[in-house]
């Protein structure tokens, strides 16, 4: 169960962050149904856990949370594309996402390629111009969450994992290409929010390989929760269908693992990410109360 602590920390940045979303969204000169398309799925809901984790990092290294603002909404827009292009017939043809249907269901498919296209560029335009002119964030920090965002999102990173994961349907796979795939598919952008929040907090070198150790560790516990769910949540809560991966014969820690080791690496992932960074100063901050979070969540 959470705590009313990370419940209201989790309301409250979710807030704060939907609130600045449909802002960072170009409307002028875009077409209507592409802008209709992006912001659809952008607004659609969820957990928001990049965006919370780059306020969180913030927090935690003393620093504005406000300064991690436009670096947020890009990795919210970011994760946005990803998933529709994910929803795709040609991928995963899903239906359903956070309960309502997918982008290429409410509007077409092209349309959906488009609105995950334009949410992708968007991202990194809009880091440039609102931190190109920000008066705590300096030019070379900047370009370092440009070239950060980039390789986490890109063909070395979350696009790699995803090539992976469908090279991956219906084979047996090892435990370390299930890894891999979910180090990069899903990992990659959490680091990559941990670190930009990281690069805007001035963090030291020490604690940048501790945020991008607990990054690694909330990756992988991340995603074996997501495992356990598909088998054994709600579909009504989780707002997908559940049992999915087993109809796409898709490897998952349970199909590996079984369920109770899958729980036992989980807990003890998101131990390591907590030892990490008590180890490296960061203790007591709403990235301990995130960490458990991965484990309590239930969609």
């Amino acid at each position: 169960m959470m705590t009313v602590t990370l419940t209201s920390y989790l309301e409250e940045k979710i807030t704060l962050v939907e609130q600045q979303l449909p802002l960072a969204l170009e409307e002028a000169g875009v077409p209507e149904r592409l802008y209709e398309s992006m912001k659809y799925s952008l607004m659609a809901g969820g957990k928001r856990l990049r965006p919370i984790l780059v306020l969180a990092v913030l927090e935690a290294l003393g620093k504005p949370a406000e300064r991690g603002i436009p670096y947020a909404v890009a990795l919210e827009m970011i994760h946005t594309y990803s998933l529709i292009h994910d929803d795709l017939p040609a991928m995963d043809d899903d239906d359903l996402r956070r309960g309502k249907p997918t982008n290429h269901k409410m509007f077409d498919e092209a349309t959906a390629i488009l609105a995950g296209d334009a949410l992708l560029t968007r991202a990194f335009a809009h880091i440039a111009q609102s931190y190109l002119s920000h008066s705590e964030v300096n030019t070379a920090t900047a370009v370092k969450l440009i070239a950060e965002l980039g390789k986490r999102a890109g063909a070395t990173g979350m696009v790699g994992g995803q090539m992976a994961d469908i090279q991956g349907e219906g084979r047996q796979l090892t435990l370390d290409e299930l890894e891999y795939i979910h180090h990069h598919k899903t990992g990659d952008l959490l680091v990559a929010a941990l670190l930009g929040g990281g690069y805007l907090a001035e963090a030291n070198d020490e604690q940048l390989a501790s945020l991008h150790t607990y990054g690694v560790s909330i990756g992988l516990a991340f995603q074996i929760q997501d495992d356990i769910l598909n088998v054994e949540g709600d579909a009504a809560t989780l707002g997908k269908a559940v049992g999915s991966d087993a109809e796409k014969q898709k490897a998952t820690y349970p199909s590996l693992l079984g369920m109770d080791a899958s729980r036992d690496r989980l807990h003890r992932l998101v131990a390591d990410a907590k030892d990490t960074l008590t180890r490296a100063g960061i203790a007591n901050s709403a990235l301990h109360l995130l960490a458990d979070y991965v484990v309590s969540r239930n969609k």
